[in-house]
């Protein structure tokens, strides 16, 4: 150790059991009702965690909502648009009233628009940054207000594989790629404002997922894509879970600023 340096480390040993559990948090999963966000708030319930689901189609939260809730946790189903900061604010003000607390954040919810750069008209550009962009920063916003109070928070931000670099021109969604391009850099200059607060902000990169978003693309793009993919398979309803658990609990309390790719290897050739 360093002359002058005080050692803040902790003796205290605890078991790899309990740094994963998540029971009695509380945690809020935008977009968490379908698809990769529904995949996480299982995950996330599965060990534990009280879920929070919003969606611009409440029925969808509601319904997911009940099926968790068979997992032993409580849930709360709201409808809340991404790019409506009173939207926000009520789903906050919601968990909070519900739950006096809340733990993590895991910011999801997120669209996509497939035209040529050349023809892309502005208002759907603007709609995919206002959702996967903007959207991330006014929920981070509005839950880390609670986070700081608390003196502690997890926040999960759902990049993509897309936000590290470009793509072909057969995948003609450049708003997508600069939304999740953003989302990243978002992440890391949050997990430094933040870190004094003990609020780890972390982000997942996932790959090819067939989900209502991608089916179309992966149907017809299918073989081209397994062959970039060294697991040689997308991704599937489980390989999300343990990801998001370990950057919801507290295994993960010396990981911020982080970025962790979950796409078969597909970024690594």
């Amino acid at each position: 150790m360093l002359k002058g340096v005080a050692d803040t480390t902790q003796n205290t040993s605890r078991n790899v059991k309990d740094l994963f559990n998540l029971s009695g948090r509380v945690a809020i999963v935008t977009g968490g009702s379908i698809g990769l966000g529904r995949q996480i708030a299982e995950g996330l319930a599965e060990m534990g965690a009280n879920l929070v689901l919003c969606a611009r189609k409440q029925e969808r939260c509601q319904q997911a909502a009940e099926e968790f809730q068979q997992l032993g946790v409580r849930t709360l189903a709201l409808g809340c648009d991404v790019k409506n900061p009173a939207d926000i604010q009520a789903v906050v003000d919601a968990a909070f009233s519900q739950f006096g607390q809340i733990d993590v954040l895991v910011n999801n919810a997120g669209i996509s628009w497939g035209a040529p750069v050349e023809e892309m008209r502005l208002e759907d550009w603007n709609k995919v940054i206002e959702t996967n962009l903007t959207g991330t920063f006014l929920c981070a916003q509005a839950v880390g207000k609670v986070m700081i109070k608390q003196g502690r928070g997890k926040i999960i931000n759902i990049a993509s594989v897309a936000g590290l670099g470009g793509a072909p021109p057969a995948l003609p969604a450049i708003g997508y790629h600069a939304s999740k391009g953003g989302v990243i850099s978002f992440t890391k200059d949050l997990a430094c404002k933040w870190a004094t607060h003990n609020i780890q902000v972390n982000a997942i990169a996932p790959g090819w997922f067939p989900t209502h978003m991608s089916s179309r693309v992966l149907e017809h793009n299918r073989e081209l894509f397994l062959s970039q993919i060294p697991l040689d398979r997308f991704g599937n309803e489980h390989d999300l879970k343990g990801a998001a658990v370990f950057l919801a609990s507290d295994a993960s309390d010396y990981v911020t600023g982080h970025v962790l790719v979950v796409d078969g290897g597909q970024s690594a050739w």
